[in-house]
This record gives structure tokens, C-alpha cells and sequence, in this order.
């Protein structure tokens, strides 16, 4: 308990730190998001007196002092109000949030955990059989992970959707000139993952080999260790040995740089989104920054930001249980 109490408090505060920075960071970025709509207004019409105080009010950005707006704003972000979206006014941060934000955890996250499986399986037994052609043909996945995912994608986008075999559809989510009712039916679920297919292969593809590298080193350094030898001497089977002493304690380091990505699922592959045009988050954030839209580039901001404190947390908690000795307080 000691345990995950330490670890709790370091979060939370972390977190603490992650809610100010974000409060702070938009205020020094040049450019006024009241401004930005008082001056679309004004292509209407005059606006009217007070005008700017109350948009200020709705975007979330608080008035008074400054320790007064910092008030303000976590009083906001706890009750989930992150103000209006300035690019698509008045619908709320946290609704634009919330339309992008599934399309991202589906695609990203299925993509970044399938990657992660076949590149630490398929490490963890180029590693046990080391010297084998298995093993020799790892160094060739570097050329893989030297790829940009977005790179890859737009060669992916010039054989499978335009102009070799255009089996694929090149961009968005799902077919948006067909009469499909969005929600969970087969033909929307459908369409969905015919568009899913070149963005999730642009992500797995370049990423396994980072796994499958990482995995097999580290499986090799372990299968040195004493309680190793000493497995094998006991007579063990070879599968029991490999994943229950070797892999066990090799996939650690894999675990936390899983965590990691885990946490930048959440932002999505920005450059990746962007080509393919896919709905998620990143694509949204672009969106932000090109329309200068403050008060939602703040909530993705901390959206992100929290989802990598909360995975970091979780894998923290589970190296306690996959290895006791980092439960020992220094």
C-alpha cells in the first residue's frame, strides 16, 4: 500500500504541474482568440457592447486577475468544462474532443497494440534462438523503423489507393459519399475499416521493428543471467524457461516504452492522421492550430497530457508486480 501511495502522489502532483503549465502555455502564444471571433462578427455587423467579456467568459479563458483566471480554470476543468471551440463556435471543447478522440483510440491504439505483441514475440524468439536466420535478419527491421510512419504512408497511399492497384480508399474514416448512418451497423463498421487499413499498416509496420529489436537484445542479455542457467540446469522445458525466467524479466524496459505510446495514443499520429485525412485527434489538433483555436488546442493539450501521466501510472503499478524489487523504497 506504502507503495501505490508513493506512486499516487507523485502523479497527482505531476499532474498539478502538467494543469498549470497548460493554463499558462496558451497565454504566452501570440494572437487573441476573442479577437479572432469579434472580428468574424464583424462581417455581419457591428457587435454590441460587452461582447468581447462575454465570449471571453464562454471560451473558457476566465477574467479577473491572474490567479483569479487559474482559479477559474480548474474549477472548469474539473467540472469537464473546457469552453467553446473557436473553429467551429459554439459547440463545446470537450464535444469536438469526444467526436475524434474514439476514431483515434481505435485505429492508433489497435495499431500500436498489435505492433507492440508481434515485435517483443517475435524479439523474444529471434533472441532464444540466437545465430539462427531468424536472429540474422533482425538488423534488416532498422530500416523499417527509419521510416517515417507518415512517409510510408504515402507510399502506401500511391500502390494500394491511386495509382497501381487502387484497391483502398486513400483518406477519411469511412465512405462518406455513401448513405451510411454513423454508429455501431455492419455496413458503417464496414466502411470503417476498409479506410483503417492503410493508416494502421503505415503505424505497424514501422514500429515493429523498435519492439522486435529492443526485445531481442534485452533477451539475450537475460538469457546470461544466473536464474537462467540456473532453470536450465533444473532441467525445465525450453517454452517455461523462455517466456516464465528469459521473457518475464527481458520485456520490462518494453513495458515502459509501451506505456509511453500507450499515453501518445491518445494524440494520435498526427502526420499520419493529417495525410489520410483520418478523423482522429491529431487531425483535430492541425485543425486547431491552423484556425487558431486556443481554447481547443488547450483541451487536446491536457487531454494528452493527462493520458500519458495515467498509462506511465498504470505500468508503474504493474512493474510492482512483475518485479518486487521495484516495490523497495530508496
Amino acid at each position: 500500500m506504502r507503495f501505490i501511495a508513493r506512486k499516487l502522489g507523485f502523479y497527482l502532483a505531476a499532474a498539478w504541474v502538467a494543469l498549470t503549465v497548460n493554463f499558462l502555455l496558451p497565454r504566452f502564444i501570440p494572437g487573441n482568440p476573442v479577437e479572432v471571433l469579434i472580428a468574424r462578427m464583424q462581417q455581419s455587423g457591428p457587435t454590441p457592447p460587452g461582447e468581447a467579456q462575454a465570449l471571453a467568459k464562454l471560451l473558457g479563458l476566465g477574467s479577473g486577475n491572474i490567479f483569479q483566471r487559474y482559479g477559474q480554470y480548474v474549477d472548469s476543468v474539473a467540472h469537464l468544462r473546457l469552453g467553446l471551440s473557436v473553429s467551429d463556435f459554439p459547440t463545446p471543447v470537450s464535444s469536438e474532443i469526444a467526436s475524434s478522440i474514439f476514431w483515434t483510440l481505435i485505429l492508433v491504439g489497435v495499431a500500436t497494440v498489435i505492433s507492440f505483441v508481434l515485435g517483443v514475440g517475435l524479439g523474444a524468439l529471434a533472441g532464444w534462438k540466437r545465430g539462427t536466420w531468424l536472429d540474422a535478419i533482425v538488423p534488416s527491421t532498422t530500416l523499417l523503423t527509419a521510416m517515417p510512419y507518415f512517409w510510408f504512408g504515402l507510399i502506401l497511399v500511391y500502390v494500394f489507393a491511386t495509382n497501381v492497384f487502387h484497391v483502398l480508399p486513400a483518406s477519411n474514416g469511412y465512405d462518406t459519399s455513401a448513405a451510411l448512418t454513423v454508429g455501431f451497423n455492419g455496413p458503417f463498421i464496414a466502411s470503417a475499416a476498409e479506410h483503417a487499413i492503410l493508416p494502421a499498416l503505415s503505424i505497424i509496420v514501422t514500429s515493429i521493428g523498435g519492439w522486435l529489436l529492443g526485445m531481442r537484445n534485452m533477451m539475450v542479455s537475460t538469457l546470461s543471467e544466473d536464474y537462467v542457467v540456473a532453470a536450465e540446469a533444473k532441467g525445465l522445458t525450453s517454452s517455461r524457461i523462455m517466456i516464465g525466467y528469459a521473457a518475464r524479466n527481458a520485456v520490462l524496459p518494453s513495458i515502459s516504452g509501451f506505456a509511453i505510446s500507450l499515453g501518445f495514443v491518445v494524440s494520435g499520429a498526427i502526420a499520419m492522421e493529417y495525410v489520410f485525412s483520418y478523423p482522429g485527434l491529431g487531425f483535430k489538433l492541425v485543425t486547431a492550430v491552423s484556425n487558431d483555436d486556443y481554447p481547443l488546442m488547450q483541451g487536446i493539450f491536457l487531454v494528452i497530457t493527462l493520458a500519458v501521466l495515467g498509462a506511465n501510472l498504470v505500468v508503474d503499478l504493474l512493474h510492482g508486480f512483475i518485479d518486487p524489487r521495484t516495490r523497495i523504497a530508496r
